[in-house]
Order: C-alpha cells, then sequence, then structure tokens
C-alpha cells in the first residue's frame, strides 16, 4: 500500500506533508502509558508496520513511558525514511506515581526539546506541539512565554514547524501573533465536539486539528445513534466513529494508537468506510 491509498489522503503543514491516516504511538508504553510494554518485539512490528502500510505521520511525546515510546520508534525505524515525519509533545512530565506535570517552564521545555531530539535520533524535530492544557480540556491563560520559548528554538534550528495541544482559540490568536501554527492537538471525536467551532475556523486557516482520543481514549466511546448506524452499515461503531472523523473535516488528521499490529490494520480500513448521507446525518447530531 501506497500512501496516496490511505484514508483520506495527505495534508499539508507548513512544508510538511502528511498521510491523513496517522498513529498515535502512546500505547506502545506500559499500562497506563507508564513503564516498559509488556512485548518490545511486538511495539516495533507495529511502528514498521505503519510505515510499510504507508503511513508517514506517528505522534509522540518523550514523557510518554517516560522516554520508552522514543526509544522504540528510534529503535524500530532509524534510520528513518525520508518522507516520515514524527511529530511530538512538550509541556508535561511524568512523576513516579505516574501523574502528567506541567512543565512549561522555559528551561524545561529546551530541556524537553533537546531530550526528544537525543532519543529520537535527529537534529531537528518536523513538529513540537506544545501541551499547555488539562488532560482532556484547556486551562485559560496566557502561553506567551512557554511558546515564545519554542519559537526561538525553532529559529535556531531545532524545530520545523509548530503546534498546539489541549488549547481554546484565544490561545491558538495568541501564539499564532508569536510564530505560525500549522497544527492543534485537542480532545475531540463523535460524542465529544466541544471545539466544532475552532476545527471550522483552523480549517479556514489551512491549520491542521488532530483529535485525540478519537476512539473516546480511556472511556471508550458509547452512543445509541452511533451503534445504530454501525448495525445498519454491517460495521463497529469503532470504525464508524473513525470514519466521521474524516468526512468531518479535510484538517482532521487521525492518530489511533494501538499496540497490535491487527488492530493497526483494522484502525486503517476502518477509516475507509464510506458513510452514506443519510448516516452522517444521524451521526452529526450525536453529542
Amino acid at each position: 500500500m501506497t500512501s496516496t491509498s490511505l484514508p483520506g489522503g495527505t495534508f499539508t503543514m507548513g512544508d510538511l506533508t502528511v498521510t491523513r491516516m496517522g498513529y498515535g504511538a502512546m500505547q506502545l508504553a506500559g499500562p497506563h502509558v507508564f513503564g516498559p510494554p509488556a512485548d518490545r518485539d511486538a511495539a516495533i512490528a507495529v511502528l514498521r508496520e505503519a510505515v510499510d502500510l504507508g503511513i508517514n505521520h506517528i505522534d509522540t511525546a518523550d514523557f510518554y513511558g517516560p522516554y520508552v515510546t522514543n526509544e522504540i520508534i528510534r529503535e524500530a525505524l532509524h534510520p528513518y525514511p525520508d518522507d516520515l515525519h514524527i511529530v511530538t509533545k512538550v509541556g508535561a512530565l511524568r512523576d513516579a506515581e505516574g501523574n502528567w506535570p506541567q512543565a512549561l517552564a522555559p528551561e524545561q521545555l529546551r530541556q524537553a526539546v533537546h531530550d526528544n531530539l537525543d532519543r529520537l535520533g535527529l537534529d531537528v524535530l518536523d513538529v513540537v506541539n506544545l501541551r499547555v492544557g488539562g488532560f482532556d480540556r484547556p486551562t485559560p491563560g496566557s502561553i506567551e512565554e512557554p511558546f515564545t520559548v519554542l519559537a526561538e528554538l525553532q529559529q535556531q534550528g531545532l524545530i520545523k514547524q509548530l503546534g498546539l495541544s489541549t488549547v481554546n482559540a484565544e490561545q491558538v490568536a495568541q501564539a499564532q501573533s508569536i510564530a505560525p501554527v500549522v497544527c492543534v492537538q485537542n480532545f475531540y471525536n463523535i460524542a465529544n465536539r466541544d471545539d466544532d467551532d475552532l476545527v471550522d475556523s483552523l480549517a479556514g486557516q489551512g491549520i491542521a486539528y488532530v483529535p485525540y482520543f478519537p476512539l473516546g481514549g480511556f472511556t471508550p466511546l458509547q452512543s445509541e445513534e452511533l451503534h445504530a448506524v454501525a448495525a445498519r452499515l454491517e460495521a463497529t461503531h469503532l470504525a464508524v466513529a473513525l470514519a466521521w472523523l474524516l468526512h468531518r473535516s479535510p484538517n482532521i488528521l487521525l492518530i489511533p494508537g494501538t499496540s497490535a499490529v491487527a488492530h493497526l490494520r483494522e484502525n486503517v480500513a476502518a477509516a475507509a468506510l464510506a458513510l452514506p448521507d443519510d448516516a452522517l446525518s444521524e451521526l452529526n447530531i450525536i453529542d
């Protein structure tokens, strides 16, 4: 399979062209995204299969594990194909209890960028997202200082493109006054659509919107309407949820995660599911 045959085709982020069907590497770490995986060879196999399927957009963070996911990506794929784009995040840490404390101080951000470079084995990072909000929703407030730090690292040649994670529209605008933003990664799926207006606004600006937890995350999607449409289409409700996201807006990129090759293939196939107009009408009113 080539990248052009993946569901949704491609999207251009700055000067990077990525497949709209990407892969989220978070689940390559151990339970609750903490510690090593039970089967490291299986994790490596998933990454290699993703590239073989034509996926050229892998989402990660050095605080997954921590460190584990980036180390596995390097082991599996380095030296990287020329068209493979790795998107990472900074702005958080993992403590000994597995919590996710913020790490937005300038020196923490600089260290995080260098840590990502070192563990991924790169001289420059394709995209770095600044994660500034809570677990599943933005925290209002200024992001000028931390985003300026990343903009300076970009000017130094350590980062190609900048993005944001878990932010509101005001924070996106503030960041754009400092440096171009190529993507926003927020909590969003068919049953959690607080960001509908932001999705449309970003689409009008040619900025990618990357929903995390596209299938509900640690709380799987549950919706009577979703299950009813899935039954009628003889598909799983999760397949319908992925396909709906690609239909929702051309700037939406998918990064569903999995630690199994079979599930990866299922996700790719699911996103290619055709949704007729009557099904879309029913799905679009889910909230």
